[in-house]
């Protein structure tokens, strides 16, 4: 069996038994930007999570997690590890550190709750999905938009074939990160820590290709650093089909004037067209079907107001991480998931670098 089968198989490991009689006990390392919602998101299921410690190696922001939290704070993970009684480990570090900290993290016994995009390289992916099956514990990757209310909805139309055939799909991320952003801290936008616009800040949206439409034939990538100081990428287009036969793109940019406009999906089907819009994707704009359904009357209260492109989804993605470590379901988005949305990532570059068309599955 070749590498790629053998971590991409139906996974039946054996893990430990669940924790029933306490609440399941989270570490988080990396006390930055996203951490927050985690931390407020853990607060959300008091009843059967706590934050028992946290890690940064900045002393400002490790001050301010803890006083924020109340957990115990540690200043390097080889600390964290040596001493908490976490059963799961969260990273909110910069991308490029997820692979090597989740397999430490792994080696220790406690399952991993990675940021994304879950690595920087499709190596490193792999690698963190073989070193959790080898301790036998839980790689989860956070993919909390797929939990919006406005993306549940489309997600069951599509599952219900509402649409037909699908011919068209368009998605955009027309959003805003001055230099001041970059300038902030010496890793964002670079290639070893951060990723550019399609691997940071749009990997959600990308994650909607595969996620939403299925798995993709192949795309044709154009990336470009147009106006920011920084080793990345700030804007690019892709062109995609899917094995379906759909057609369609996605067009990021970091360079909208003046502030993030809109994050948006457009499908348009044999007998249906929706588009999901707002900064992100949070209203729902067009739902029309050839056949009505009672999910149509979900639609006027599904869509929220939010000044945040993160959305609502880190609570709602929590419930299910601390579900799965009590036995009660499986996990909505685990290692190998995580691997389909990294593939995509990774395909996007190779083909901006190369200057072709790039097929998938990825050839190594």
């Amino acid at each position: 069996m070749s590498q790629r089968n053998l971590l991409l198989r139906p996974d039946m490991r054996h893990f430990p038994a669940p924790i029933t009689d306490r609440n399941i006990r989270f570490a988080l390392v990396g006390a930055g930007r996203i951490a927050q919602n985690h931390f407020a998101a853990i607060a959300q299921h008091s009843d059967r999570a706590d934050l028992v410690d946290v890690c940064d190696i900045n002393p400002a922001a490790l001050e301010s997690a803890v006083s924020k939290t109340g957990a115990t704070g540690h200043s390097s993970l080889d600390e964290l590890l040596s001493k908490t009684s976490a059963d799961v480990v969260v990273l909110t570090t910069p991308s490029g550190l997820h692979s090597a900290q989740a397999q430490q993290v792994a080696a220790s016994g406690r399952s991993v709750v990675t940021e994304k995009p879950m690595s920087t390289r499709w190596r490193d992916g792999l690698d963190m999905v073989k070193a959790c099956d080898d301790a036998a514990v839980r790689l989860f990757v956070v993919k909390q938009n797929r939990r919006n209310a406005t993306l549940q909805l489309l997600k069951r139309a599509i599952e219900q074939k509402r649409f037909g055939r699908i011919y068209m799909v368009n998605v955009n991320v027309f959003w805003t990160r001055p230099q001041e952003y970059y300038d902030a801290a010496s890793w964002r936008g670079t290639w070893e820590f951060d990723g550019g616009a399609f691997m940071n800040q749009a990997s959600h949206y990308v994650d909607l290709l595969d996620w939403l439409i299925g798995p993709i034939e192949s795309l044709h990538a154009y990336t470009g650093t147009l106006a920011r100081n920084i080793e990345v990428e700030d804007t690019g287009v892709i062109s995609v089909r899917w094995r379906s036969g759909a057609m369609g793109s996605m067009n990021v940019t970091m360079l909208t004037y003046p502030k993030n406009l809109e994050g948006s999906i457009t499908i348009i089907g044999e007998k249906g067209t929706v588009r999901v819009g707002g900064v992100a994707v949070n209203e729902i704009q067009h739902w029309e079907f050839a056949e009505q359904h009672e999910d149509d009357e979900k639609v006027a209260t599904a869509s929220y107001e939010t000044t945040s492109v993160y959305g609502f989804g880190h609570p709602l993605y929590y419930d299910n991480v601390i579900r799965v470590m009590r036995g009660e379901c499986e996990p909505e988005t685990d290692g190998r998931e995580g691997l389909r949305s990294l593939e995509t990532l990774v395909a996007i570059y190779k083909s901006a670098r190369d200057g072709k068309r790039i097929q998938l599955p990825l050839e190594y």
